[in-house]
C-alpha cells in the first residue's frame, strides 16, 4: 500500500464528513438557530466570555483538543497493523469525534455555557454531578502532569525546540494586543504571526538552549515542568483575548501548515507502507486488538477531553449558534487529519518492515519518537528538509498542541474547583485564584509526590485511555438525554455512546485483571473505582433516559385525546 492513497482516503472520507453528515447533524438535530443570544453576548465579561470570530475560535478549540495524544496514540495503536488504527481514526472522527465536539459545544451553549459536569445536574441528576465531576477531575489531573513531562522530555531531547515553543507564548501576547486593541486585519495578524513563528523554528537549530546549567540544583525534567506550570498558571488567569485564543488561533495555523508540509512530503516521496496491515505477528504481552484499539486511540477517533474544552472554554465564546459546526465538528476533523498524519509517519516513514519492528519491538513502543523519526524521514526524502530541521518542526508540533492542551487543561481545572466551591458553598474556592493554586497544587502534589523527578503523572497514566474514553462516552449519554427532552431523533448520538461504553468497560475489566495479576494495588484501585464510578453513572443517566422517553410518550398521547 502506498501512503498517498492512504492519505487521499482519510482526508477524502474527513472532508465527506464534514461537508455532508455535519450539516445534516448540526441542522436537523441540533437546530443551530442563528438567532439564539450565545451565552458570550449574555455574560460577556471580557475574560472568559468573549463573543469570537468563529476561525479564531476554532484555532483555540483545534489546538487544545489536540495535544500530543492524537500523535501518542495511533503511533502506538499501529502495532495491531495500520488497517484497525486507520478506519478507527476516520470512522471515529465521522459518526463518534465530531458527534461529541459539536453536541457538548451545542448543549453547553443551550445552557449558560455550563461544564459538562455541571449540565449532568440539571439533566441526569446531583449525584450522577458528583461521581462525573470526579471522573473529569481524574481526567485534567491525568492530562496536565503527563504533558508537562511530554513537553519537557521533547525540549530536553530537541534543545533546538526551545526558542520557537517559548517564542511561541510572545507572538501570541502581540497578537493578541494587535487583534483586540488596534482592530488590526486578521489575514495581515496571521502572516506576520506564521512568519515569525517558522522563523523561529529555522533559528532553533542555530541556537540550541539547554536548561540544566541555569536553574541549580533541580534536574533539567524537574526545572521544566516547574517552569511549565508556572506559565500554565499564569495563562489561566489572564483573559482568553489577551493569550489563550491568540496562542491557540496561529499555533492551529502554523500546525496545519506542518501538516501540509508532511502531506505534501508524502505526495512527493510517495513512501510505501511498510507496517502490515494486520499484524499477525504482534511482540508477546501486547493485549488484544479489541477492545484496546477503541481506548488506546482516543484523541483522533473521540475523546472525553473535547468534552471538557467544547463546554469549558469554547462554549462562552461562541458568537453565533451555527458557528458551532465549524469549530466542533470541523476542529474534530483537523485532529483526525493530525492522527492520520501519526499512522503514515509511523508506518511508511521507515525504509524496511525490520526497521519497523525494530521500533515496535514491545506494546507501548513507537508514539511520539516513531512519528518525529518516520515523519523526519518523510520530510527530508520528499521535500529536501535537513534532517535536524525536519525533527525540530515536528517536535515543535508535538510541543505546541501538548502545551495549548495543558493551558486550557488548567484552566478547566480551576474551574472545577470554582464549581465544586459553588456546589458546597465555600466562597474562598469560588475565585479564580486560589482555584488556580489548588489545580496547580494538585498537578504539582501527583508529579513530584508519587515521582521525584516530575514524572509521577505517568504513574496513573494507564489509565487515561478508559477513563478518558469513559468521559466521552457520559458526555454522549448527557447529550441523548438533552435530545430526548427536546424530542429530537436520539440514535445518532445513542449508537455511538453504546459502542463506546461498551469497550471502554471491556478495557476497563481488562486492565483490572491486568494490575490483579502484576499486585499493583494502587492502580487495582483506582480502576475499581472509576468502574464503579462508570456502572452508577450509566445507571443514572439510563434511568433519566428512560423516565423521559415514558414522559415523552405520556405527554404525545395525552395531546391525541
Amino acid at each position: 500500500m502506498n501512503a498517498i492513497f492512504l492519505m487521499l482516503m482519510g482526508l477524502g472520507a474527513m472532508a465527506l464528513g464534514y461537508f455532508v453528515y455535519s450539516k445534516f447533524i448540526c441542522e436537523k438535530i441540533f437546530k443551530v438557530d442563528p438567532n439564539f443570544r450565545t451565552p458570550a453576548h449574555e455574560m460577556q465579561d471580557g475574560i472568559d466570555y468573549v463573543p469570537t470570530n468563529k476561525y479564531i475560535l476554532w484555532g483555540h478549540h483545534f489546538t487544545s483538543v489536540a495535544g500530543a495524544a492524537p500523535i501518542i496514540g495511533p503511533a502506538i495503536a499501529v502495532i495491531w497493523g495500520w488497517v484497525p488504527a486507520f478506519l478507527w481514526v476516520v470512522f471515529g472522527t465521522i459518526f463518534f469525534a465530531g458527534v461529541h465536539d459539536a453536541g457538548a459545544i451545542w448543549a453547553s451553549s443551550r445552557n449558560k455555557a455550563k461544564s459538562i459536569g455541571a449540565l449532568t445536574g440539571d439533566i441526569v441528576g446531583n449525584r450522577a454531578r458528583s461521581i462525573f465531576m470526579i471522573v473529569i477531575f481524574l481526567v485534567l489531573l491525568m492530562v496536565n502532569a503527563v504533558f508537562a513531562v511530554v513537553i519537557a522530555g521533547q525540549l530536553i531531547n530537541f534543545p533546538s525546540a526551545t526558542i520557537p515553543v517559548w517564542g511561541a507564548i510572545v507572538v501570541a501576547l502581540i497578537i493578541g494586543q494587535l487583534i483586540y486593541r488596534k482592530n488590526m486585519g486578521l489575514l495581515l495578524v496571521t502572516i506576520v504571526g506564521v512568519i515569525a513563528l517558522y522563523g523561529m523554528i529555522y533559528i532553533g537549530p542555530m541556537l540550541p538552549i539547554s536548561l540544566p546549567e541555569m536553574v541549580g540544583p533541580l534536574s533539567d525534567n524537574q526545572s521544566w515542568i516547574i517552569l511549565l506550570f508556572v506559565y500554565a498558571a499564569i495563562a489561566s488567569l489572564l483573559p482568553v483575548w489577551m493569550l489563550l485564543q491568540p496562542r491557540d488561533y496561529i499555533n492551529g495555523i502554523q500546525l496545519f501548515i506542518g501538516l501540509g508540509l508532511l502531506y505534501g512530503a508524502v505526495i512527493l516521496a510517495s513512501p510505501d507502507v511498510v507496517a502490515p496491515a494486520f499484524n499477525t505477528d504482534v511482540p508477546e504481552g501486547t493485549p488484544s486488538l479489541i477492545p484496546l484499539l477503541f481506548v488506546t486511540i482516543a484523541c483522533g477517533a473521540i475523546s472525553g477531553f473535547h468534552g471538557l474544552v467544547s463546554s469549558g472554554t469554547t462554549s462562552k465564546q461562541i458568537d453565533k449558534e451555527p458557528d458551532v459546526r465549524f469549530v466542533g465538528y470541523f476542529g474534530a476533523v483537523g485532529e483526525g487529519s493530525l492522527a492520520l498524519a501519526a499512522i503514515i509517519a509511523a508506518t511508511a516513514g521507515f525504509a524496511t518492515l525490520a526497521d519497523w519492528q525494530a521500533i515496535y519491538h514491545s506494546f507501548g513502543q513507537g508514539g511520539v519518537s516513531a512519528f518525529i523519526k518516520g515523519g523526519a524521514n518523510i520530510l527530508q526524502n520528499g521535500i529536501g528538509l535537513d534532517t535536524v530541521l525536519s525533527q525540530t518542526l515536528l517536535t515543535v508540533m508535538v510541543v505546541l498542541f501538548a502545551g495549548t492542551t495543558m493551558d486550557t487543561g488548567l484552566r478547566l481545572q480551576r474551574y472545577i474547583f470554582q464549581e465544586w466551591g459553588s456546589i458546597y458553598n465555600i466562597n474562598w474556592m469560588q475565585k479564580a485564584a486560589p482555584a488556580t493554586f489548588l489545580a496547580v497544587g494538585s498537578c504539582l502534589l501527583l508529579a513530584f509526590g508519587a515521582g521525584g523527578d516530575g514524572s509521577g503523572g505517568l504513574l496513573i497514566w494507564p489509565l487515561f485511555g478508559t477513563t478518558n474514553q469513559l468521559l466521552a462516552g457520559l458526555t454522549l449519554l448527557v447529550i441523548t438525554v438533552m435530545l430526548v427532552k427536546l424530542g429530537r431523533p436520539m440514535w445518532y448520538t445513542l449508537g455511538p455512546l453504546m459502542f463506546l461504553l461498551t469497550m471502554t468497560t471491556l478495557g476497563l475489566l481488562i486492565q483490572l485483571k491486568s494490575f490483579y495479576e502484576k499486585g499493583d494495588w494502587f492502580l487495582f484501585t483506582l480502576d475499581l473505582i472509576i468502574l464503579v464510578a462508570a456502572v452508577l453513572v450509566i445507571l443514572e443517566s439510563s434511568s433519566a433516559l428512560t423516565k423521559q422517553i415514558k414522559a415523552n410518550k405520556a405527554e404525545a398521547a395525552s395531546q391525541n385525546t
